[in-house]
């Protein structure tokens, strides 16, 4: 099942890892926004591992870019087994949608310069290309400005051409084709893709897996591909795929500008690693022998990494420690206690239960809602332009429900709700699969409500509102 332990566990100093410096990791990382897990490997042993509730070891957790890593991986199975080769032509690989006169940079294209970013065009395709119908056929109509291999510009799009590339040479979606080879072997069960409208595993984000999965994947790189006694990864991939191949900038202290890899990027104190939006992260320190794996919900990711450097790393040691049992007592006590916090107040307060609220037009689409309330929990019925939501809202901890939010997808909604004043009821409703949560207030005003909020990570504006409803009789 998703979350089974795989890696052996340690007392960190036994690691040579001093429990103070992982409780003034975790205080560091908590502090810049909301940390949903973490976990420290350190010579193959887990010394530190945690989650915030309501997350948990079993639950996957959106990757959004790290996603990145797992495509470059399936990259590499192709070309060790013959489907292709990095030195291809992209055109090589979709001559079925390739504009018919194909510009020179686009003609010399190859499958390296979307592993590493370096596709030729000026600025990001993804916009233009996840808007449109056919991705592929979108991104190669696009201009390339600049000769393919000379100007590196993070490009999401790229990814997906090389998931769309694999599915084409494998005959099988990316998913299925990384679970006999890098999935089952590494013990990660319910993985999960979001798919194009085409189809194909969107490639660089929409992956979902666990923590220890993350941590696990972050291992098999440091160990040079090796898992179990076995050569996993083909042979010389992980060198290949984690060095610096191209340049990303000259700022030395920033660590998104030590160099672009195989779809990995280099890091500060000779490091690599994958990461995602709003805070995922596999870390990998081969000096060090420690992998870092970091679910979260941060917009300040720089900071995030920042905190790893600052207060994990003066803590490794080339040996073991001596035993510290009143900073381990306090670590385990500190990763036990994690926890997400959830409105509080009283169980009532503005008579409105049970009565219809009619919004005014607005750009969320949202028409009508309705709160029920029970002994121990509350009901939220809200109508959507895009069809019916009923979200289960507990008193003092969070409640379950699948939502439909996109078409054909479910999603498991967590919430939780309270009077924090007679007049005013704030709601939290957490997407458990990823990092997004909203927080919503409802102000009532006799017969009129207003609603504002903010979502604690997105992209672009995050305050919600305000939404103005009026209360039926």
């Amino acid at each position: 099942m998703p979350g089974t332990r795989r890696l052996p566990r340690s007392r960190p100093e036994t690691q040579g890892v001093a429990p103070s410096a992982l409780l003034a990791l975790l205080d560091a990382l908590v502090e810049p926004g909301e940390l949903h897990s973490l976990m420290v490997v350190r010579n193959g042993h887990v010394v530190a591992e945690g989650w915030a509730a309501p997350y948990s070891a079993d639950r996957p957790h959106l990757l959004y870019s790290l996603s990145k890593s797992f495509t470059s991986t399936a990259v590499g199975f192709a070309q060790a087994e013959g489907l292709l080769d990095v030195d291809d032509l992209v055109l090589d690989h979709f001559a079925d949608v390739a504009p018919a006169d194909p510009g020179p940079h686009l003609r010399s294209m190859r499958l390296r310069h979307l592993l590493t970013m370096t596709t030729g065009h000026h600025e990001d395709t993804s916009d233009a290309t996840f808007t449109s119908r056919h991705w592929s056929q979108t991104f190669l109509g696009l201009p390339v400005q600049h000769e393919p291999g000379t100007h590196f510009v993070y490009n999401t799009a790229a990814t997906y051409m090389l998931a769309e590339a694999v599915q084409r040479a494998a005959g099988m979606r990316v998913l299925d084709y990384l679970t006999p080879r890098l999935l089952e072997p590494l013990g990660i069960e319910g993985a999960t893709w979001e798919q194009s409208p085409d189809g194909v595993d969107v490639g660089g984000f929409g992956m979902s897996v666990t923590t220890e999965d993350i941590a696990v994947f972050g291992q098999l790189y440091l160990q040079d591909g090796r898992w179990g006694g076995v050569q996993l990864l083909p042979e010389g991939w992980a060198a290949e795929a984690t060095r610096r191949q191209v340049p990303n900038g000259d700022d030395p202290d920033g660590d998104w500008a030590q160099g672009y890899g195989y779809q990995f990027w280099r890091g500060r104190h000779d490091s690599y690693r994958g990461d995602g939006a709003f805070g995922q992260y596999c870390v990998v320190l081969p000096a060090l022998d420690v992998v870092v794996a970091i679910t979260s919900a941060s917009a300040e990711m720089h900071v995030e990494l920042a905190r790893v450097w600052e207060h994990l790393l003066p803590g490794v040691a080339d040996g073991a420690l001596e035993e510290d049992d009143a900073s381990l007592r306090a670590l385990t006590e500190r990763l036990a206690a994690l926890r997400l916090p959830v409105p509080v107040g009283a169980e009532r307060g503005a008579p409105i239960l049970g009565r219809q609220l009619v919004f005014e037009p607005n750009d969320l689409g949202i028409r009508t809602a309705t709160l029920d309330g029970g002994a121990d929990g509350d009901e939220l019925v809200v109508e959507h332009e895009r069809g019916r939501w009923r979200i289960a809202v507990g008193h003092g901890d969070l409640r379950s429900s699948w939502v439909q939010l996109g078409k054909h997808v479910d999603e498991e909604v967590l919430a939780a709700g309270a009077w924090v004043s007679p007049s005013v009821y704030e709601l939290t409703a957490r997407l458990i699969g990823g990092p997004h949560a909203v927080t919503l207030r409802a102000e009532v005003d006799g017969a009129s409500v207003t609603v504002t909020g903010e979502v604690n990570v997105r992209f672009g504006d995050t305050a919600v509102g305000p939404l103005v409803a009026s209360v039926t009789a």
